[in-house]
């Protein structure tokens, strides 16, 4: 990657070499750059990613800026088979690309860089699922701008899996994690009638963001009423509903939409939120939708999670969950 912003993960695992040169758990099978810097003839990837290990614009103290780290350290707990799919996904392609360097102060700046990386890597790997682990949420508006950047010309819709709109307004607080989708929307980056929000619930929305997303035009399935029609059903409508209004769709995963009690290590945690299974299914199907182009998993916490690190394990298998959406594809 010719990218001056992206830079090695700190931490990653010494291959060993798997039985039958199979790689039955996770950190054998992904790949880091380092690796494929040293293979003549490089197989075109079918997912790359890269960290945005970035949360000072967080609005909840946070340690998101970790969970990169964390995410990779999990790995090892992780085999390339899927029970509930009944999926070895091991034969895809994953690329690791390191993380984006943040500056030690300059939020604006650590938004450069990350919209700038996602730009560079959304025109290098044009036909490969692309994922981005925060950070916070403010990263998604950074990554879906740099995937305009790329797409001009291109409609691009949002699922969103959320417990918030995310929808305040950038100069009362500046460009927090409660803005990304404002921020797209007042830039002209997306339409507010192309987001789709799934997971709303309880008292962790004010009036005043339900009014904006109704005069903009955001479409939105509490969580209470999903389950009632089926989550799952409200996914792949969700799917259908934008793979006839836009060119390509942008997943986003904030995992705040878990309820607390499966989720300690996020921010800003409630109550009432998704069980994880619930989670785990409407990723699978929007992994599995062939106009999903990139995704994100923002706004966990390692610093806060329980000394298992439940929330970092839910977040990992959210992600390789993503991957076997992506392999279905070809089903």
């Amino acid at each position: 990657m010719n990218d001056l912003h992206l830079q090695p993960a700190i931490f990653t695992w010494r291959k060993e070499t798997p039985i039958d040169d199979h790689p039955a758990k996770v950190h054998q099978w992904i790949r880091t750059i380092d690796e494929l810097k040293t293979v003549e003839e490089m197989e075109k990837p079918d997912c790359v990613f890269f960290g945005a290990p970035l949360s000072r614009s967080s609005i909840s103290p946070s340690g998101a800026s970790e969970f990169p780290e964390y995410f990779r350290r999990s790995w090892k707990g992780f085999s390339t088979y899927n029970m509930d799919y009944e999926m070895d996904f091991s034969g895809l392609q994953v690329w690791d690309l390191g993380d984006v360097a943040m500056h030690g102060t300059d939020i604006d700046l650590c938004h450069q860089f990350i919209r700038e990386t996602s730009a560079t890597v959304h025109n290098q790997f044009r036909n490969t699922l692309i994922g981005g682990i925060g950070g916070d949420h403010s990263t998604t508006a950074m990554l879906v701008k740099g995937m305009k950047h790329i797409y001009p010309d291109k409609k691009i819709g949002i699922l969103q899996f959320d417990t918030h709109f995310d929808l305040r307004d950038p100069s009362e607080q500046g460009p927090s994690n409660g803005t990304p989708m404002r921020q797209l929307i007042e830039a002209g980056t997306v339409e507010g009638n192309h987001i789709h929000n799934i997971g709303l619930h309880g008292f962790y929305n004010t009036k005043d963001l339900l009014d904006y997303a109704k005069k903009k035009g955001v479409r939105y399935v509490p969580l209470r009423l999903a389950r009632k029609r089926g989550l799952e059903h409200v996914v792949s409508d969700t799917l259908n509903t934008l793979e006839k209004e836009v060119d390509m769709i942008y997943v986003t995963i904030d995992m705040d939409v878990l309820d607390m009690a499966y989720a300690p290590g996020v921010p800003a945690a409630t109550s009432g939120g998704m069980r994880p299974e619930e989670l785990l299914d409407a990723v699978f199907l929007a992994g599995g939708h062939n106009k999903v182009k990139a995704f994100d998993i923002v706004c966990l916490d390692p610093l806060r999670d329980t000394i298992r690190q439940t929330t970092v394990q839910i977040g990992t298998s959210v992600f390789l969950t993503m991957i076997c959406g992506l392999l279905s594809r070809g089903k």
